[in-house]
């Protein structure tokens, strides 16, 4: 098969898996209903195929999606018309520049310019099929540069295959509400975002396993509970995503 196949079969996959289940983009969108409120500014950090961007939408939120992936900030672009929708086509890191983004064509969904992260999780469950075949040079901002150009968000989505702890290395202010991946294949990066979000404030913390868009906690947990929790995980167990809110946010 020739590349250009695998481009969009690897795209057509990820709208599958984000798009082929419409009752969990509603419960999604309940989830999140308890975050974001109409004329909220929201972050998709590593938006992919635009779902989470959608849902905020739908919420009345003004999104800043960011996507580096030329093939879905297109496919974004093509898809979500919408007056509060800003596309950005750039990574963002600590530091503003150029960086690697490390491409996996058949499997898009695990991008990233973390190549310590694909040296995690390369030989574990679920990983064991994917390659990160192509290697391009995209530009990269700050999360302080964003918040600069379109002003603090309440709520930001940070998913980017083991940069999250770098991302919020390039922030110097507290964002009230902020979700990030965790991968228990690779652990150290959740634990490297729970250090940077105590830098930056007071935030407590609950958590979501795969899809499911239920906390699994009935209550907010400490910084030292978070890590306890995360470090009883399997590595086997669920990706999920951990949930900081801003002390009296």
């Amino acid at each position: 098969m020739s590349p250009e196949f695998w481009r969009a079969f690897g795209l057509w996959r990820s709208i599958v898996i984000y798009y082929g289940q419409p009752w969990r983009r509603h419960k999604l969108q309940t989830f999140y209903r308890q975050f974001v409120t109409p004329g909220d500014l929201a972050f998709d950090i590593g938006a992919h195929v635009g779902s989470r961007s959608r849902t905020l939408l739908k919420l009345g939120a003004k999104v800043i999606a960011v996507e580096p992936q030329r093939d879905f900030a297109d496919f974004i672009s093509r898809r979500i018309d919408h007056p509060h929708l800003t596309l950005v086509r750039k990574a963002v890191g600590k530091v503003a520049g150029t960086v690697d983004l490390h491409i996996s064509t058949r499997h898009p969904t695990v991008t990233t310019t973390s190549s310590s992260w694909i040296s995690s999780v390369t030989q574990t469950s679920g990983f064991e099929q994917v390659s990160w075949d192509r290697v391009e040079k995209v530009e990269r901002i700050t999360i302080d540069q964003m918040i600069a150009d379109h002003g603090c968000p309440k709520f930001c989505k940070i998913d980017v295959e083991g940069a999250e702890a770098e991302i919020l290395r390039g922030l110097t202010q507290p964002i009230p509400i902020i979700a990030f991946e965790y991968v228990p294949a690779a652990m150290d990066v959740a634990f490297q975002v729970v250090d940077e979000l105590e830098r930056l404030g007071n935030y407590v913390f609950n958590r979501t396993a795969g899809e499911d868009h239920d906390f699994a906690h009935s209550r907010w947990l400490t910084p030292i509970e978070i890590r306890k929790e995360l470090s009883a995980l399997k590595t086997t167990a669920k990706s999920g995503d951990v949930y900081a809110r801003l002390e009296g946010s």
